[in-house]
């Protein structure tokens, strides 16, 4: 079995490259956190229940035999696991041991012969049939991208309430810069992607790094002189595995979303199908909050849906769920709201 390492790791040892022109200390130290990371402790991660699947994905159960149902809805971009890390650090748990009955949503692996599910596809064709396997409306709550196609669910299927964590919807929000650089990365690939079918995990990271070199180097540095057993160091880990065990996405996925999301940001002039029906937050008949991390560089808190509640989170994009902030910042405030709706 190989060493874990950063995917893609030419990349990433390009950007320590560049970091030891001006700094190599810090160079020095994020090869040195690399071995930290590669060398950590990993505990195999016990598998949840299938409750329910469509094709390729799957509703996982997190536990609970009464209480309302919740459904997590993850990305697409990674795992869906970040939402059910580990013991002590699980969303799903959480949600079990206080009174829900809760299931997680699989996106699966998709290959070549998906490439035409776009996503809206991925709604109409994955998502709302696996709804449809619980037997009463159920709490939706969206990760991320999760969130935007959330909205489309919701759009479409009664929900007892819709929640949204970190979601973006209004595209032309993101800084100049940021939506440059998504664009010109779409525009380097896009034929690659066309003639995989596919746009691999590799270039959706390399594009999330770009946004911020820096803080990329910079967190495998910090790791530098902790031991490996280190329980700092096994939460990163957890962490980075996840990010760098993510599948593709459809290229019919990637274009919609580069090309009519993030391009021409089709959800934010109210112009988005799914179904054949244009998608407009404002007129869900359930109530909605949208949890905000306040240190967002994937989705900033200027691209959420008006009209929709904000309750921000003291946190970063990912450790909004996960980490030392996630209870008291996100899943106790989540709790209450559900309980209340």
């Amino acid at each position: 079995m190989s060493t874990p390492a950063p995917r893609p790791l030419p990349l990433f040892l390009e950007m320590v490259r560049r970091t030891a022109e001006s700094d190599p200390d810090m160079a020095r130290r994020a090869l040195g956190g690399v071995r930290v990371y590669g060398d950590a402790p990993r505990a195999a991660r016990t598998p949840r229940p299938v409750m329910a699947s469509v094709g390729r994905a799957s509703l996982q159960g997190g536990g609970g035999t009464s209480g309302p149902p919740v459904l997590l809805v993850p990305s697409l971009i990674n795992p869906a696991h970040v939402l059910d890390l580990g013991p002590g650090n699980s969303l799903l748990d959480h949600l079990a041991h206080s009174g829900f009955r809760p299931y997680l949503l699989d996106w699966g692996t998709p290959g070549p012969i998906d490439r035409g599910q776009g996503l809206a596809e991925h709604i109409t064709d994955t998502l709302l049939p696996l709804l449809r396997t619980i037997s009463e409306p159920v709490h939706l709550i969206g990760y991320c991208l999760g969130g935007t196609m959330a909205i489309g669910a919701a759009a479409l299927l009664p929900v007892r309430s819709l929640t949204l964590l970190a979601t973006p919807w209004h595209f032309t929000r993101y800084s100049d810069d940021a939506r440059g650089a998504m664009q010109s990365h779409w525009a380097a690939n896009r034929d690659v992607i066309d003639a995989m079918g596919l746009m691999p995990v590799e270039l959706l990271q390399s594009l999330f790094w770009n946004l911020d070199t820096a803080r990329t180097v910079a967190k495998y540095a910090a790791l530098a002189d902790l031991p490996s057993d280190d329980a700092r160091v096994a939460i990163f880990a957890a962490l980075e595995d996840w990010a760098n065990s993510g599948s593709p996405i459809t290229a019919a996925a990637a274009t919609e979303l580069f090309e009519g999301l993030i391009g021409r940001d089709k959800s934010g002039k109210g112009e988005w199908r799914v179904g054949g029906a244009l998608v407009t937050p404002t007129a869900l008949n359930a109530p909605a909050l949208h949890f905000t991390a306040q240190n967002d560089r994937i989705a900033p808190a200027e691209t959420a849906p008006d009209g929709i509640t904000c309750h921000p989170c003291p946190s970063g994009h990912v450790g909004m769920v996960v980490g030392k902030a996630a209870r008291e910042g996100l899943w106790e405030p989540l709790t209450q709201w559900l309980r209340a709706n």
